[in-house]
C-alpha cells in the first residue's frame, strides 16, 4: 500500500509541474501576445510583469538565434531548452 502511495504521489506532482508549464506559456502568450496577433495588455501592465518573464525572454532570445539550425527548432519543437 505504501508503495501505491508513492506512485500517486509522483503522478500527482508530474502534472502539477506540467500544469504551472502551461500556465507559464499562458502568461507568456498574454504578455507578448502582440508578436502572434493578439491584442497586447495594457503597457504599464506588461512593463510591471516582465521582470517575471526572464526565463521566457531567454528562450525568447534563444529560440531566435537557432532559428535557422533545423536541430535547434526540431529540440524547441519538442520542449528541450
Amino acid at each position: 500500500m505504501q508503495g501505491f502511495g508513492q506512485g500517486q504521489r509522483e503522478k500527482v506532482l508530474s502534472l502539477t509541474c506540467m500544469e504551472q508549464q502551461e500556465l507559464e506559456n499562458v502568461f507568456a502568450l498574454l504578455l507578448l501576445g502582440s508578436f502572434v496577433g493578439f491584442p497586447a495588455p495594457p503597457t504599464f501592465l506588461a512593463v510591471e510583469l516582465l521582470p517575471f518573464m526572464e526565463r521566457e525572454m531567454q528562450i525568447l532570445g534563444q529560440r531566435a538565434e537557432d532559428a535557422c539550425d533545423m536541430l535547434g527548432q526540431m529540440m524547441g519543437t519538442l520542449g528541450v531548452d
